[in-house]
């Protein structure tokens, strides 16, 4: 997260109806304002446009696509880099039939009060299906201000869920990613450095004294636990990633143009494992490979280019033979911390790499 907005607000709208369960939308006010030097173009519109989304976790369910973002709202907190300008209360999930067709918001599908260890800041969430129930996994910072992560269950991929008790018990930081394998094992991937806190967590224990990682040093790598059965609790300890050069070399903090910062994502391709992330600082969406959900991943380069707006965060899928990437950027109102989801197309080359999207032509 940061304090900076270097994206200048254009115009936008979206078209708003969607999947199943349709309730009528809410337009929103004209929020976006003109801008004062020529923009480029964007590649695609915002999914919906009468409220503020991100980070968009997108899967196919029951032959819809439900996207689960983040909800940002205008709270009037003061920017700063840990990002508490992020300051989101609920969850609202999205759905849809077919790429570029009509959207359904589903209204709120978690709030913040109805989480009872929670304290603050509803960041980037996930959700998975199993055991006949969909799983919303959440974080939030507890009542001490440490973040951890939640899991919330429904009978409906869009909700409304009701929220665990208590945080997944070994979980931390940010940006939860649940990846289902083809033998129907569960993986959870998280971690983001800064406000995320990941650079607090080593050897899976807390020390708030610690700091960001110094140029020369090796990079904070992300997270991963296998989910248990019930999918409420991790099986075995959490392990670091390892991301690495073609040498195998892990790159030090200094390359933030590779190293990871947050937003996981996993998907398999040709049974080959695809880890991709968010560079943070450097605003690009970069991508990694390796043969098992546990890494190490091999990094391959750049799958998008840095968006208008301060973050960078993302999902993909493959729906009716084509695969997407989601994303998020902030065409409606130029404000880094009220961004819009929005979507593409991803296409592989021949020999699986994936090739470079520009978000503007």
């Amino acid at each position: 997260m940061a304090i900076i907005n270097r994206a200048l607000p254009i115009f936008a709208a979206a078209i708003i109806t969607g999947c199943a369960n349709n309730k009528s939308p809410v337009n929103m006010q004209d929020s976006a304002k003109s801008s004062t030097e020529k923009k480029r173009e964007p590649i695609s519109q915002p999914l919906v446009s009468h409220i503020y989304t991100a980070d968009p976790s997108a899967h196919v369910f029951n032959g819809c696509i439900y996207v689960y973002p983040s909800h940002d709202t205008a709270t009037g907190t003061p920017e700063n880099d840990n990002g508490d300008h992020f300051n989101m209360m609920d969850y609202h999930i999205l759905s849809m039939d077919s790429i570029g067709g009509k959207v359904t918001d589903h209204g709120i599908a978690l709030h913040i009060k109805d989480i009872p260890w929670a304290g603050r800041q509803l960041w980037a969430p996930d959700a998975a299906f199993a055991n006949n129930t969909y799983y919303l996994y959440f974080p939030v910072k507890d009542k001490k201000d440490v973040f951890h992560i939640g899991v919330a269950t429904s009978n409906k991929p869009e909700g409304p869920f009701v929220a665990e008790k208590e945080p997944v018990k070994g979980s931390y930081s940010i940006d939860p990613c649940v990846f289902k394998d083809d033998d129907g094992s569960y993986y959870m991937y998280f971690g983001g450095i800064w406000g995320g806190q990941l650079q607090r967590w080593n050897d899976n224990k807390y020390d708030s004294a610690a700091g960001l990682r110094k140029g020369d040093e090796l990079a904070v790598l992300p997270r991963v636990a296998k989910l248990s059965k019930d999918m409420k609790h991790l099986d075995g300890n959490v392990k670091e990633i390892k991301i690495v050069d073609k040498n195998g070399n892990l790159f030090k903090e200094k390359d933030n143009d590779k190293r990871f910062f947050e937003a996981s994502w996993l998907h398999k391709y040709k049974g080959k494992y695809y880890f991709s992330y968010s560079t943070g600082d450097t605003h690009f969406i970069c991508y990694a490979t390796g043969d098992s959900p546990y890494g190490p991943f091999t990094y391959q380069g750049v799958i998008l280019k840095p968006v208008e707006g301060w973050t960078n965060h993302h999902s993909i899928i493959e729906f009716k033979g084509k695969w997407y990437l989601f994303y998020h950027d902030v065409q409606l109102s130029g404000k880094t911390h009220l961004r819009n989801v929005k979507v593409t197309e991803l296409k592989y080359n021949d020999d699986g790499s994936i090739q470079t999207i520009d978000a503007y032509k």
